[in-house]
């Protein structure tokens, strides 16, 4: 089984530690990949960075599926694009946050949400929302470090990221959700400090995703996530025109290797 990590910034540094936590929870033959685009923002943490993300987060899910992937991971906490990508995937798509909101709400009543900067904190509620978790979280917070500055070392980050799940937990919840898949290095410490799961997005959305591979599921096409229908696309988004037959159809002329739709020729090429 292959497993393609897509980290949605263009952060080599953070593409490696999130391709590390990723490989560490997966099963003996099932092999972990770990990439991001080549265009976008280096860091994810603005609603206009998260839209400027999503063109490269496809372009690596077009070379995936060129490439035979089983399933992707969209390792971002906003999990921007996952909707598109499941319009396109063959196999199964996970973001980040929806693994670790699935993951919180088994290990107690309530879990918390450790994220970034405050700006942040809305989209974090808008997904509990989505993923029908807004009744088992008991807060959202910031511990005001930017996405880069987590590996730094001198920044105090991994102190403040301590401090802030340490208060969720004095605060009532059973269990913390790390709100940045920058923070998937700290999981074991944070959780071996405060006494208390800590559930990292990245490890949860690769089991879960690997976990649907097994079961022989994946997205399905009778409604929202049907093919998107065949259409032009012009200028900077001509290459992301879609090949082959549109919505609901299956193998068409512009499939890849074993009758997988795919985005359009160019996306992506030498990635």
């Amino acid at each position: 089984m292959r497993i393609r990590v897509v980290n949605p910034n263009t952060t080599a540094s953070m593409t490696a530690a999130i391709g590390r936590a990723a490989a560490a929870v997966a099963g003996p033959d099932t092999v972990v990949e770990a990439v991001h685009p080549t265009m976008g923002p280096a860091s994810i943490e603005s609603h206009y960075e998260e839209a400027l993300a999503v063109p490269g987060l496809l372009e690596q899910v077009a070379v995936g599926e060129r490439d035979g992937v089983d399933a992707f991971v969209v390792a971002c906490f906003g999990d921007p694009g996952v909707d598109a990508a499941r319009e396109v995937a063959s196999g199964p798509v996970v973001g980040i946050a929806e693994g670790a909101f699935h993951a919180a709400a088994v290990l107690g009543r309530r879990f918390g949400v450790v994220t970034t900067l405050a700006r942040t904190t809305g989209r974090a509620w808008e997904l509990a929302d989505r993923y029908g978790c807004t009744s088992l979280v008991t807060e959202v917070r910031a511990c005001e470090v930017p996405v880069l500055r987590l590996e730094d070392p001198t920044s105090g980050a991994r102190d403040r990221v301590v401090d802030e799940c340490r208060q969720v937990v004095a605060n009532g919840a059973d269990a913390v959700v790390l709100g940045c898949a920058g923070m998937a290095d700290l999981c074991a410490e944070v959780s071996a400090e405060i006494g208390a799961p800590v559930v990292d997005g990245v490890r949860a959305a690769t089991v879960l995703a690997e976990s649907l591979v097994r079961l022989g599921l994946t997205t399905g096409r009778l409604g929202a996530f049907a093919r998107p229908p065949q259409k032009a696309f012009t200028g900077l988004l001509a290459s992301f025109e879609l090949s082959g037959a549109g919505a609901g159809a299956g193998a068409g002329a512009g499939a890849g290797a074993g009758g997988r739709p795919f985005v359009g020729a160019t996306v992506g090429a030498g990635a």
